[in-house]
């Protein structure tokens, strides 16, 4: 990923942190001249330094995985217009956060490995609702029969890298500029970025 030094973060626990707040992911791969690509939720595990996940058996990615792979984590993006500038000498931009994540990946069949997976995701994303479901609560012979149609997998990281590109390139108060105009706008992504950029100013301060 190209990553502008004033926008690489290398901070461990802070990309940790992005991957578990969002964690819904998109786990690239090549076979041959055909490159692989699956949305799919991603569990992190930080003492191992891997991800956990599943797919359909009937997903023929996991069987055609020859090299090492390439996991994406998306988070808050907005369009940055050049009129929030007090300056007519700038261009359209985007500001974005996102996080690479390169591993290998191993298939993971056995049942109770696998439901562990299962398990270890349900209570995840299922933490903080409140009426938390869990596998306890279905029938165990038709969790097994769903079982049988999935495959887990555990992805070893090798290397990750983390994009915050929040216009920390501009001086303090044209990015002050850009955080008014983005909370003006009022969407959740605006909002998010505008957020994000203003914790930037104020460690600046």
């Amino acid at each position: 990923m190209y990553i502008p030094k004033s926008f690489e973060v290398k901070e461990t626990d802070a990309i940790y942190d992005f991957i578990e707040n969002n964690s819904f992911a998109i786990l690239f791969s090549q076979k041959g001249d055909n490159p692989l690509a699956t949305h799919l939720p991603l569990l992190l595990d930080r003492d191992e330094g891997c991800l956990y996940g599943h797919m359909a058996k009937a997903n023929t990615h996991w069987e055609n995985i020859e090299s090492e792979v390439l996991v994406v984590f998306s988070g808050p993006h907005s369009y940055i217009s050049p009129s929030w500038y007090e300056t007519p000498h700038s261009v359209p931009t985007w500001n974005y956060v996102a996080v690479h994540v390169n591993g290998n990946l191993e298939s993971i069949e056995d049942n109770k490995s696998l439901m562990k997976i299962l398990d270890d995701s349900v209570s995840y994303f299922e933490s903080g609702k409140p009426n938390p479901w869990n596998t306890s609560k279905a029938d165990i012979n038709f969790i097994s029969n769903l079982s049988k149609g999935i495959v887990g997998f555990k992805i070893q990281i090798t290397k990750i890298e983390g994009i915050w590109k929040l216009s920390q390139n501009h001086s303090k108060v044209r990015q002050e500029g850009v955080i008014t105009a983005l909370e003006l706008r009022g969407d959740d992504n605006s909002k998010q970025i505008a957020k994000l950029m203003r914790g930037n100013v104020e460690k600046q301060a």
